[in-house]
């Protein structure tokens, strides 16, 4: 059992509430490291890096808020943090830097203006996502913001799903233009009209099992299942149970939702959802989605109308106080007083009548957070990167920003571009479902580790989703406007799109004795001196690296925190894991990191210039 499953056996996450009062008056020093990981259930998280500074991350269900609640949020960051929050990637907001003893006031104030950070974080249900402009844009079937609203009130509070194997994804969307990322989530639920006694019934789609992190991107299984607005809510609440019920609690990088569904099948699957609603279940509709992809950026028109909704760029996510007490202003004097968050980490001002566009676009806050960015600005998202974050191997905002300066000095004008940044493998920054993906790591020059990115190209979700390729690795930061300007103006996305799409996808299924590749080759002159590569060998993954001419074969996955080793190099006999530095010896797997950790060892046997695996 893992050391989180041991934490969530001896107290419920959301009992660390009752205990928040006794740390804020006794200091953050005090804190457990049970209850350091139980805090995530309030949405408070310790950061290594600023011990003693917290993040609190914001539920906003469909990116939904108001001035007043922006307001609230910039004046917050403002008295008690470094004056800025971030926009995530699930259309939720970050504070950062206050601490454990100004929780209690955080959140008087943020229930004032009704904002809680409940279930943000950890093995609970994460913020549900959905078109931020649900009930506004023309290019919808239907609003399905109140599915969000009704799905999110039924687990929020519920000790029912505080228990999950792992953290769990959901979007719910009723939009056509693909605009919430819908196959990387556990839950897609996606707008589809299907015939039902003659008439044509709205409603959703449904597909399980997508996920950006542990392992990478996997694209949501369509489970063959149509629901009408009135059941989803219900449907999601059961899918979780399941994999409440039947998800692995071992090893945490294998614990998705994805695995049950690779493990199971979808047939299988989809027969447990239906015992446990206790009826038969639709099959899938006709999926009213388009191979447009949008981000809501610019000034458009609303079904309302002589109403406009004004998409915001926010430069990688982060807005000032003043920031957020302008837009705030603004959202009122020239809207409703709705704001808009979407998962490209940016924001919308709705409701906008056609009179006063013109005076709103003048407004000089808008020279910052512009409707009109450069195509490289305007598809530019990161993640929060290794300032606030002990994941991340590079500082993602920073060279993402300065990247895509560089970028609009060297280029002008572009094409259309995605360009999203992660700095780890958890994905956080949908590095895979971009035109140009940036995955951080560290790499060794010159005796020097600097910061890094693999580049990929081509990723997409949508009803056209596909992985992305790998086509650089081990580009320094620093390096990477000139290395990828070319990729920027010419890369031709949508052709190479098409082209992998092409490429028949592996379909995940069990181990089981005897499969192909229980006992592989591997030939010496395969790898140069000093590198490593990945073998899948007896259902597990190896890495196997040469140094001083002979190869060796060690457990992939790092125990630390599941970084892949194959990825990581050689320092003195032993494997740095690329994620967080962990060290193994190559020939014991014991860790001199913690001494406590320890990797699997396996014996390769030479036969001529090729390697065997023993046994």
């Amino acid at each position: 059992m893992n050391k989180i499953e041991e934490y969530k056996q001896e107290k419920d996450g959301l009992d660390i509430l009752q205990d928040i009062p006794r740390y804020a008056a006794e200091g953050w020093e005090k804190i457990t490291d049970g209850d350091k990981e139980r805090l995530k259930w309030a949405g408070v998280f310790f950061r290594r890096q600023t011990p003693g500074r917290f993040m609190m991350r914001l539920r906003v269900p469909n990116g939904f808020m108001t001035a007043i609640q922006l307001r609230t949020i910039g004046e917050i960051s403002g008295e008690f943090g470094k004056g800025f929050a971030d926009i995530t990637t699930r259309q939720q907001m970050q504070l950062r830097w206050f601490t454990i003893n100004e929780v209690p006031e955080i959140w008087n104030r943020l229930r004032g203006v009704n904002l809680i950070s409940l279930q943000t974080g950890m093995d609970n249900i994460r913020g549900v996502i959905g078109c931020p402009v649900a009930g506004l844009t023309p290019n919808e079937l239907f609003d399905a913001s109140a599915v969000v609203h009704d799905f999110t009130q039924l687990f929020l509070g519920n000790k029912d799903y505080t228990n999950l194997p792992r953290k769990f994804n959901v979007t719910i969307t009723g939009c056509k233009e693909a605009c919430t990322h819908a196959e990387a989530q556990d839950i897609a639920m996606t707008p589809a009209i299907k015939t039902i006694s003659g008439a044509e019934v709205l409603g959703f789609n449904v597909a399980v099992g997508g996920k950006m992190g542990s392992g990478g991107y996997r694209i949501a299984s369509p489970l063959n299942l149509f629901v009408t607005a009135d059941e989803a809510a219900a449907v999601c609440s059961q899918i979780v149970l399941i994999f409440r019920d039947h998800g692995a609690r071992e090893l945490r990088t294998k614990t998705r939702l994805a695995f049950l569904i690779e493990a199971w099948g979808v047939k299988k699957f989809r027969k447990e959802l239906e015992r446990r609603v206790d009826r038969p279940l639709a099959s899938a509709g006709i999926d009213q989605r388009t191979p447009k992809h949008t981000d809501h950026v610019g000034v458009l028109r609303q079904k309302q109308a002589g109403l406009n909704y004004v998409g915001l760029t926010v430069p990688v996510g982060r807005m000032t106080s003043e920031q957020m007490l302008q837009v705030a202003d603004l959202a009122e004097n020239y809207g409703n007083g709705q704001i808009r968050l979407t998962v490209g980490q940016n924001l919308i001002i709705p409701n906008v009548p056609d009179r006063m566009i013109g005076e709103l676009t003048s407004e000089p806050v808008l020279q910052e957070l512009r409707y009109d960015p450069s195509e490289v600005m305007r598809g530019l998202v990161s993640c929060t990167g290794m300032d606030y974050c002990h994941f991340a191997l590079i500082e993602t905002k920073g060279w993402a920003l300065k990247t895509a300066r560089a970028l609009e000095a060297k280029l002008g004008k572009t094409q259309p571009l995605r360009m999203h940044w992660s700095g780890c493998p958890a994905g956080c920054g949908n590095h895979t479902a971009a035109d140009i993906g940036l995955l951080g790591k560290n790499i060794k020059v010159n005796g020097e580790i600097i910061e890094a990115v693999d580049v990929f190209a081509g990723g997409a979700t949508g009803c056209e989703a596909n992985f992305p390729v790998k086509i650089m690795e081990d580009v320094p930061c620093e390096d990477l406007a000139d290395v990828v300007g070319g990729l920027v103006k010419h890369g031709a996305f949508k052709a190479m799109r098409q082209q992998l799409r092409k490429i028949p996808l592996a379909v995940g299924v069990p181990s089981k004795p005897g499969a192909e590749g229980e006992r592989p080759i591997i030939k010496s002159q395969e790898l140069a001196e000093g590198s490593a590569k990945l073998v899948r060998a007896r259902g597990e993954e190896m890495a196997v690296f040469k140094t001083n001419g002979r190869l060796y074969g060690i457990q992939n996955i790092c125990p630390h925190e599941g970084g892949q080793l194959c990825n990581g190099w050689i320092d003195g006999g032993e494997v740095v894991c690329p994620l967080h530095g962990y060290k193994f010896d190559l020939k014991t797997g014991a860790c001199s990191t913690d001494p406590k950790l320890k990797v699997k060892v396996f014996k390769l046997v030479a036969q001529g210039d090729q390697f065997l695996l023993e046994g």
